[in-house]
């Protein structure tokens, strides 16, 4: 086999071939991906910055806030250049542990993601259903802790994936129909059985994405209750309001995710592959473009904030 090391059986490296039956349209298709990911770049490193410069904005929701717009430039930054690099300038070759560090990190920063979008609906919980013990409940030390617990739950689960691609013997080339290594698009090329790897998979996504979403469900479950149990329309628009950028977040994220879920098992044959290739870079490149402008159009105190520190440069 092309590219395969001694044993004939792990390839040294991998071809990714990008957008299938659509080579020809790469170096346009490239401009729209190249543009939201400057966009999303530049809108949570600006919101990051915003977050920490601004004192009034020192608050659980902000640093959690913070956290997400982390994870999201860090996650397309992970594939993103590479894309455009085979797009562009056909750079198409990947070394083998190269492209297993690229999985990892694609699948540990989008669990990161949805558990970061969990611990903010438990801050919406909190904030809305116990408002006066929301500061010393949500304390920078908890805060810390709950995030580093989310990040070491997506490490953990995510690096049995890197020793179940390494195990599989491949011996069906080396070319990946794909603009970035994912785990199962890496174990098809594999003439071993990949039972394992589809099980494991389908296992961490119950134990992110559904515990996730079931937590998530809850505590809107008890927000709506707290909301509607108020007497003032006044206070009952005012707590739902609070929750109206994380709501944007979760649809954006989750809408994405299902599609490219359901798409990959139970598409078939209808769905072409490109649109499956397409749909699964939009799942990794939207939330992190959308997310920084759904808070700074709906959050009063970012769009305050953002316009102090240009009137602060602006003096200066």
């Amino acid at each position: 086999m092309h590219g395969a090391n001694s044993s004939g059986l792990t390839p040294r490296h991998f071809i990714l071939n990008g957008i299938p039956e659509l080579e020809a349209l790469h170096i346009w298709i490239a401009l729209p991906f190249c543009f939201m990911y400057v966009t999303a770049v530049l809108g949570n490193c600006g919101l990051i910055y915003l977050i920490g410069h601004e004192e009034a904005l020192h608050r659980p929701m902000y640093y959690f806030l913070a956290l997400l717009s982390l994870t999201d430039v860090s996650g397309c930054t992970s594939f993103v250049p590479n894309m455009l690099c085979i797009f562009w300038f056909n750079l198409k070759e990947i070394d083998f542990n190269a492209c297993l560090v690229q999985m990892f990190f694609i699948h540990m920063l989008t669990g990161m993601e949805s558990g970061v979008l969990m611990l903010m609906a438990l801050d919406r919980y909190v904030a809305i259903c116990y408002p006066l013990r929301y500061s010393t409940i949500l304390t920078n030390t908890v805060i810390t802790k709950v995030g580093f617990a989310t990040f070491s739950r997506s490490v953990l689960l995510m690096i049995p994936f890197a020793f179940l691609i390494k195990r599989l013997p491949y011996c069906r080339g080396n070319l990946i129909h794909h603009t970035y290594c994912d785990h199962m698009s890496v174990a098809k090329l594999s003439c071993g059985n990949i039972k394992i790897n589809a099980i494991y998979g389908l296992i961490v996504a119950i134990l992110i994405g559904g515990f996730d979403m079931f937590c998530i469900f809850m505590s809107y479950t008890m927000i709506i209750r707290a909301v509607v149990s108020l007497s003032s329309a006044d206070a009952r628009h005012k707590a739902s309001s609070t929750c109206t950028s994380h709501i944007c977040a979760i649809v954006i994220t989750y809408v994405p995710a299902f599609f490219n879920f359901f798409t990959h098992r139970f598409g078939g044959r209808t769905i072409p592959h490109h649109v499956h290739i397409f749909i699964a870079n939009l799942y990794l490149l939207l939330p992190p473009t959308l997310n920084p402008i759904v808070y700074g159009v709906k959050t009063k105190q970012i769009r305050e904030g953002v316009i102090k520190l240009f009137s602060e440069r602006k003096i200066f």
